[in-house]
């Protein structure tokens, strides 16, 4: 990547001979370069050595309308050319005419700095390699946190963009019902609504758990309580995703988006499994003698069982309303990269020191690594370090791997924590700012403190009215 640099540094320099200089009368003149208001003194010869950068044009250009057109500005009194650009970063460039190399400062921002340095015409292959190495690591840390606002922010935007409704047929109302299903803080009335959702959760949630004990699983006309409520739970929840699907302004986003899709799935499960206990009581009916059918029958209810079991993921939907969920699900999205790599090294670990115990271990009386598979299982609670006890090494050179396996573990396990924390925490942050701030927004709008006070003066005002 660098080594081009080491054979084009010589390109843009002049090379200077002692007849050059004594033939040249303006070498022995200075520039005087106004930036910011701070000036800065040249000789001509320094910059005359650079002719393709801006300042090197300045020195070897005769023509002076040609000088104007570099500069923003000019005086004739003071011979100063004016730049209305920013001096600190120019203070690298002046230092770079005056020996030949470019220092990058970590603290200056490196798009800031990669536009001046452009503006002024020097290369970034100027500078040492050590300050290249350096400055293009902060340049990709720095695109990398760029990527994730824009991200963070297109997640958003849809949210607040009401100009969307503008063009679209019923718009005002669809606007409507898109801030009271997704702007709690835009009215009384959404936040409302946004209670209820939660509340209709956390319903759903108890009333699932419940209807797992015994004890209170009461039936009325055939089917338990807690079927009812549950049923109950989910129309609501399916109209509150047809009141989304109906009132969105870019049904493509609306697709696309992570938490419309938990919501889908969160209902789905309901209305399968209806569909299935319809099936699978029609199947009931049949002949006994009818293999088939009887099969196909106990197909059906394991499938129903698996309907039952996704159930669960209605507790996804708690990431519409807790800032937490979403930004650990933006977390594991941004970091697959280091996720995949986790996983692909536990796989390795697994595989490896299973085949290594299996192989020690196989010859043993009564010892449960009778297969590699079954030491996967050994392999894998080993290397989490969570170590049940239920499959254990007996000989010596099985304990040094089953060691070497727990070793192993903790140091791969403490590998991506910090990564994974800083940028959970990274991404945490810069969600609640935004929610704070929409927030704020938002509630100077609705007012809620106001609307309670003036509720309460106009019911004095009103109570000495209705005595007289």
């Amino acid at each position: 990547l660098y080594a081009e640099y080491e054979h084009e540094e010589e390109e843009d320099r002049v090379p200077e001979s002692p007849s050059c200089l004594l033939l040249s009368p303006t070498r022995h003149f200075t520039l005087n370069i106004n930036v910011g208001g701070m000036v800065y003194s040249l000789p001509y010869r320094l910059a005359a050595r650079y002719p393709k950068t801006r300042i090197g044009q300045l020195a070897t250009y005769t023509d002076h309308s040609r000088k104007l057109e570099l500069c923003d500005d000019y005086i004739v009194q003071s011979n100063e050319f004016f730049f209305d650009r920013d001096p600190k970063i120019f203070h690298n460039v002046f230092n770079f005419y005056r020996t030949g190399v470019l220092c990058i400062k970590d603290e200056l921002c490196p798009h800031n700095f990669l536009e001046e340095i452009n503006y002024w015409g020097v290369r970034i292959k100027n500078s040492q390699r050590c300050c290249r190495i350096s400055f293009e690591e902060r340049q990709d840390e720095l695109n990398d946190q760029l990527k994730i606002q824009r991200q963070l922010i297109a997640e958003l935007e849809m949210e607040e963009n009401e100009v969307l409704f503008d063009d679209l047929a019923f718009g005002s109302t669809r606007k409507n019902i898109w801030n009271l299903m997704e702007n709690p803080f835009s009215s009384v009335t959404a936040k409302l609504m946004a209670v209820a959702s939660s509340m209709f959760v956390l319903l759903s949630l108890v009333t699932m758990t419940l209807n797992t004990v015994e004890e209170m699983q009461y039936k009325l006309s055939g089917r338990f309580y807690g079927e009812y409520v549950e049923s109950f739970c989910i129309t609501f929840f399916t109209l509150e995703y047809l009141l989304r699907l109906a009132s969105t302004p870019d049904l493509k986003c609306f697709v696309r988006s992570v938490l419309n899709t938990v919501d889908l799935v969160a209902i789905l499960p309901h209305y399968l499994q209806m569909a299935l206990e319809c099936f699978e009581g029609e199947g009931m009916h049949l002949h006994s003698g009818d293999i088939e059918a009887v099969s196909s029958v106990g197909k059906v209810g394991q499938v129903l069982r698996i309907m039952r079991l996704m159930r669960i993921f209605r507790i996804l939907k708690l990431a519409r309303h807790s800032t937490g969920l979403r930004a650990f699900g933006f977390t594991l999205r941004q970091c697959y990269q280091q996720v995949g790599c986790l996983l692909l090294f536990i796989g390795m670990g697994i595989f490896m020191f299973s085949a290594m115990v299996y192989t020690v271990e196989h010859d043993v009386d009564n010892t449960n690594f009778t297969s590699m598979p079954n030491a996967w299982w050994w392999a894998a609670v080993s290397i989490s370090t969570v170590g049940y006890g239920d499959m254990l090494p007996e000989t010596n050179l099985g304990r040094i791997f089953a060691f070497a396996c727990i070793s192993f573990g903790v140091i791969l396990n403490g590998m991506p924590i910090s990564i994974l924390y800083n940028k959970f925490s990274d991404y945490y942050t810069k969600l609640k700012s935004h929610e704070y701030t929409a927030i704020t927004k938002a509630r100077g709008k609705v007012r809620f403190a106001r609307r309670a006070a003036k509720r309460l003066a106009e019911c004095c005002e009103d109570r000495p009215e209705i005595i007289n």
